[in-house]
């Protein structure tokens, strides 16, 4: 070997040309180490790899962030025949999103995993926690509509068992439902390839945006931008296939609940994305108009009825689950206004959720650790018993009503912004109107905190290894609604990008 090529700077080249595949494999070949390594060594190493995912991510959206998508070929075999990893500025952000709060998440969970799972099953959780994020992070890095399919049921299943490992009987079911009603959106997705398949003779998402044109007017080729859009849709839990999530995220063991909440439904929404703007796009444009009109409306409803029902919930878990619900309506909104505000606003608000709404999960599995319960009744009073906690709660609780200077109130401008471009006042009215519903819920978990007395008075604190983690995420989207530079950048460039495909 010559000196040139062991040179550090071709060494280098060479691990960043390999990076795309990297990210994938690491955490995937991490889960089976972890069960081989055993309970002792589980968190470490899913700490380990987590993390490392993590600076990948970065190292991949720095680069995609210049303008040209990385593209990598799978056993040098070149597209559309070879299997391909893209990742341009979009992918990036989902890379960063779920790897981000995988590790944050990772961290995290050491001690709420010691309390809320058998020691003897730690070692499998952590495997499953991995695959679940190798799973998400495949969905988002791939450029074949068939490897779609596949890493969507990894971390599905995944899934499946983390929620089941909850302490309470009704994990079991609440994991029974999220697999039905998932494989069910799962299949949907899987028909829909095989219908553009066999109409284009390819499985590239780049290839089949060129194919398509020349068959669109074919009826399989509009059966399968249906069966796809729905699947992508039970898999968001976009109002009225959304049955499966508020037990899920429930039930579940604190860690999952803050993962998936942070995670699954900002990759699902990305996938109706790449189906609406990437493969399907032009082709399909009457379709896709009329598809407009009816996420409009869904979105609309989602936002009101999750935000409504949340009032009325007595378990926090519960209660931010049918928040979670309403902020699926506002992804889906932005898309549905179909332009540059709107969709930068869908876009940045997917990273925006993921650090409010992982960080108030996050608050609740502390409180769950120190009480043994997330009702209303066994928080009487924490605020005086767990005041960084509770604070915690309070800073990502604003910024899921939307107040200046939060990340939640970057989203929700754009949103705004992008229902008066589109001429819909009553739309940005409709937004005012929920984040005042926010305001109620998030208040009554506040007035059980503050102004009711503890049963005891004794100080319980969460650990500083669940604390911090905590205050990472709950202050990262305070940092965000600051420092609104960066990710206001990404987002609306990826919004251009999209967009640019229609026209």
């Amino acid at each position: 070997m010559s000196t040139d090529s062991a040179s550090p700077d071709s060494l280098l080249s060479v691990i960043i040309h390999h990076l795309p595949v990297i990210q994938i494999v690491l955490p995937l070949l991490g889960a089976p180490l972890i069960v081989l390594a055993g309970r002792k060594a589980a968190w470490f190493l899913g700490t380990l790899f987590a993390s490392a995912a993590l600076a990948i991510a970065l190292g991949l959206l720095s680069l995609a962030s210049g303008g040209t998508p990385l593209v990598y070929e799978l056993g040098g075999w070149s597209a559309p025949v070879g299997i391909v990893y893209s990742v341009d500025v979009l992918a990036g952000l989902m890379l960063t999103i779920v790897s981000g709060v995988g590790a944050v998440v990772m961290l995290y969970s050491r001690l709420s995993v010691q309390d809320e799972i058998p020691e003897d099953r730690h070692h499998y959780f952590y495997a499953m926690l991995l695959l679940c994020m190798s799973g998400l992070m495949g969905i988002c890095i791939t450029g074949d509509a068939f490897n779609v399919f596949v890493f969507l049921e990894i971390s599905s299943l995944s899934a499946y068992a983390l929620i089941a490992m909850g302490r309470s009987p009704r994990a079991l079911v609440a994991s029974y439902r999220y697999l039905v009603m998932g494989t069910i959106g799962g299949t949907f997705v899987l028909l829909g390839i095989g219908m553009i398949y066999m109409m284009t003779g390819t499985l590239n998402i780049a290839d089949l945006a060129n194919r398509i044109p020349v068959v669109a007017d074919k009826t399989t080729v509009r059966a399968a931008f249906a069966f796809m859009t729905v699947g992508s849709l039970v898999k968001l839990a976009l109002f009225p296939l959304h049955f499966w999530l508020p037990n899920a995220y429930t039930f579940a063991p604190s860690v999952v609940s803050a993962f998936l909440s942070a995670t699954a439904t900002k990759v699902s929404f990305y996938v109706l994305v790449r189906v609406i703007f990437t493969i399907f796009g032009i082709s399909l444009i009457a379709q896709t108009l009329q598809m407009y009109n009816l996420l409009l409306l869904l979105s609309l409803i989602a936002i009101v009825m999750g935000s409504l029902v949340a009032i009325f919930q007595h378990n926090v878990k519960r209660l931010l689950a049918y928040s979670s619900l309403a902020q699926i309506g506002y992804f889906v909104l932005g898309l549905a206004l179909h332009n540059q505000s709107a969709l930068t606003g869908s876009l940045i608000h997917l990273f925006n959720h993921a650090l409010m709404k992982g960080g108030l999960f996050m608050v609740v599995g502390c409180m769950v650790y120190r009480v043994g319960g997330s009702r209303l009744e066994d928080l009487a009073g924490i605020g005086k018993r767990m005041p960084l906690t509770t604070l915690a709660f309070v800073v990502g609780g604003v910024g899921m009503i939307g107040v200046p200077l939060t990340a939640g109130f970057v989203s929700k401008w754009f949103l705004v912004l992008g229902a008066l471009d589109a001429g819909l006042w009553w739309v940005a009215g409709i937004v005012l109107f929920a984040s005042l519903l926010a305001v109620v819920y998030i208040w009554r978990i506040i007035e059980v905190a503050y102004f009711r007395e503890p049963a005891d008075a004794t100080n319980i604190e969460a650990p500083l290894g669940m604390l911090i983690p905590t205050w990472v995420m709950i202050g990262a989207s305070v940092v965000f609604g600051i420092w609104t530079g960066p990710m206001l950048h990404i987002a609306s460039k990826a919004a251009a990008t999209l967009l640019g495909g229609l026209q």
